[in-house]
C-alpha cells in the first residue's frame, strides 16, 4: 500500500506500527447543524480507505470522534461555541442539538453506505481524559494558565511553525485570524486553548465541568489527542481529516500529543480529503447550493449515486457537484446494477473451465484493480477496471465474482441486489435474441424484441 502523507507532501510506502494492524483515527463532525454532501465526500473517502486496507489484508481499528463541545466558530479560539450557536439557531438546548445532529450525521452516512467506526467517541464523555492530558502538558512544561484559559505554548515545541509545510509564525501566525477577542495574557498569537474558563465571554457557557484550573470546558483540539490515544495508543498509523484541518487543528494535535508523550511521530500517515465545490463555487446556504442527503433523495436520486459520483474523482482532487453530474452517476449506477442482476440470474453453479486466455484476463483484471487501489487509492482508475470487466468476453459468472470482489472496496452494495425481480423467461428470450443477432438472423431476433415489448413491457435498444 502506498499513501500520500500530507505531513511530508510525499507518496510513501505504508508500514503500520504493528504488522497487519492499522490504527486509524478520523476527525468526526462538529454536531451543531445538518450533515451535508461535503461531509459525505470526506467520510466516503475515509470509508474507501478503510475498505481498501481490509481488502489488502490488514485488520483495521477505526475510531472517530464526535465534537459536541469546545469547537469555537474560529479555529483560532475566537468567537462563540458552535454548539451554542446551533442551539440558538434551532431553538433547542445544546444537549438536544448534539443528540439530534449526531443522529442525523450517522443516519446520513448509513445512507451512503459508510461503515460505522469501531469506536464513536463523544468529547463530552471524555472530559477526564482531556484533563489528564492537559495535566501532562503542564508537567512537561508546555502549558500555562491565564485568568481566561489554559494554553499550549507553541514556542516550546520545535518545528511547530512549519508543520504541513506552513510558513513561519511571524508570516502567517499559524492561520490565526484577527477576531473580536484576543486574550491579552497569551504569550504567542498562535498559542491555542486547552481549557476555557467559565469567565468573561464564557461566563454563561452551558456545558461546563470542574477542573484543576477552574470551572470550564475543553478546547476543540485537545479532544482528538485524548480520545485517539485512549483507544489506539500513543502513536497512530493513519489520521484522516478534511483539508481545512491542515492549517490549525492537525498541527495543534501533533504538538500537544508529542509534547505529552515524548513520542515521535504521533501519526505515521496523514490522510486529507480535498473539498468539493457545488456549481463551481463553495457550498453555502446563502447561495442556495447547500445540499443534504435528504435533498438528494427528494430529487429522486439514490444516495449511492452520490457515492458513485465521488468515486469518480481522486480524494486529493477537487470535484464539482452539479445535478447533471449526479444524473450521469445515477445512470451509470443503474446500468451497473442491471448488469449485475443479469449475471446473478444466470446459473452460478454451472461453471465451465476457462480457457488459458480468459483465465489470464480474470487474473489481469484482479491484479489491475488491486494495483490501482494500493497506489494511493486511485479509485477512478479502479472503477474503470470494473467497467472493463463488464465489457469483457469472460463468462458472466466470473464477471459477477470480480465485480462483487471489487465492490468490497467501492461499497456500492451490488451484492445486495435482488434477482427475484428478473423473469427467467425474459432472460432466456434475451439470450436467444443475442444468439440470433450474433448469427446474423436479424429478422428472427426482431420478433423476439417485439415479443419482449408486447408481453413483458420491456423495450430493447441495441447500441
Amino acid at each position: 500500500m502506498k499513501l500520500y502523507n500530507s505531513l511530508t507532501g510525499k507518496i510513501e510506502e505504508f508500514k503500520p506500527i504493528e504488522e497487519g494492524l492499522v490504527r486509524m483515527y478520523a476527525c468526526g463532525m462538529t454536531v451543531y447543524d445538518f450533515a451535508h454532501i461535503g461531509h459525505g465526500r470526506k467520510y466516503i473517502n475515509d470509508d474507501v480507505l478503510r475498505r481498501a486496507l481490509v481488502y489488502l489484508g490488514y485488520s483495521v481499528k477505526h475510531v472517530q470522534n464526535v465534537t459536541d463541545v469546545g469547537h469555537l466558530v474560529s479555529d483560532g479560539d475566537e468567537g462563540e461555541d458552535k454548539l451554542e450557536k446551533g442551539a440558538r439557531k434551532y431553538g433547542k438546548t445544546v444537549w438536544e442539538v448534539a443528540e439530534f445532529y449526531t443522529k442525523h450525521f450517522y443516519d446520513s452516512m448509513d445512507k451512503l453506505n459508510v461503515l460505522r467506526p469501531d469506536v464513536i467517541a463523544k468529547a463530552t464523555d471524555h472530559i477526564k481524559e482531556q484533563i489528564d492530558l492537559i495535566q501532562k502538558l503542564f508537567e512537561n512544561g508546555f502549558a500555562y494558565d491565564t485568568p481566561e484559559a489554559v494554553y499550549f505554548d507553541v514556542s516550546h515545541f520545535e518545528g511547530y511553525a512549519t508543520l504541513f509545510g506552513r510558513q513561519e509564525l511571524e508570516d502567517k501566525k499559524a492561520a490565526v485570524r484577527e477576531e473580536v477577542h484576543t486574550d491579552p495574557n497569551k504569550k504567542n498569537p498562535a498559542d491555542f486553548a486547552l481549557w476555557f474558563k467559565r469567565v468573561g465571554r464564557f461566563s454563561d457557557h452551558v456545558m461546563h465541568w470542574d477542573s484543576p484550573w477552574g470551572d470550564g470546558f475543553p478546547g476543540w483540539h485537545i479532544e482528538c489527542s485524548a480520545m485517539s490515544m485512549k483507544y489506539l495508543g500513543d502513536q497512530l498509523d493513519i489520521h484522516t481529516g478534511g483539508e481545512d484541518h491542515i492549517p490549525v487543528h492537525h498541527p495543534n494535535e501533533i504538538a500537544q500529543s508529542e509534547a505529552a508523550t515524548g513520542k515521535h511521530p504521533f501519526v505515521g500517515y496523514w490522510f486529507h480529503t480535498t473539498f468539493l465545490t457545488v456549481d463551481g463555487t463553495k457550498m453555502s446556504k446563502s447561495l442556495g447550493n447547500f445540499y443534504t442527503i435528504e435533498d438528494v433523495i427528494e430529487k429522486g436520486y439514490d444516495p449511492l449515486a452520490l457515492r458513485y459520483l465521488f468515486l469518480t474523482a481522486h480524494y486529493r482532487k477537487r470535484i464539482n457537484f452539479t445535478w447533471d453530474a449526479l444524473e450521469a452517476a445515477q445512470n451509470a449506477l443503474n446500468r451497473l446494477r442491471e448488469f449485475v442482476l443479469v449475471y446473478k440470474s444466470k446459473k452460478t453453479d454451472e461453471r465451465t473451465m476457462l480457457s488459458a486466455e480468459k483465465l489470464d484476463k480474470v487474473d489481469h483484471f484482479r491484479a489491475e484493480f488491486g494495483n490501482y487501489v494500493s497506489d494511493d487509492l486511485k479509485i477512478p482508475q479502479a472503477l474503470a477496471v470494473l467497467w472493463d470487466v463488464v465489457k469483457s468476453n469472460i463468462p458472466d459468472v466470473d464477471k459477477l465474482d470480480l465485480i462483487l470482489n471489487f465492490d468490497e472496496v467501492l461499497g456500492l452494495r451490488l451484492g445486495e441486489l435482488e434477482t427475484e425481480k428478473i423473469n427467467p423467461e425474459v432472460m432466456e428470450l434475451e439470450d436467444e435474441r443475442s444468439r440470433l443477432r450474433a448469427e446474423g438472423k436479424y429478422e428472427e431476433a426482431d420478433k423476439i424484441r417485439d415479443r419482449l415489448a408486447s408481453e413483458f413491457g420491456i423495450k430493447v435498444k441495441d447500441k
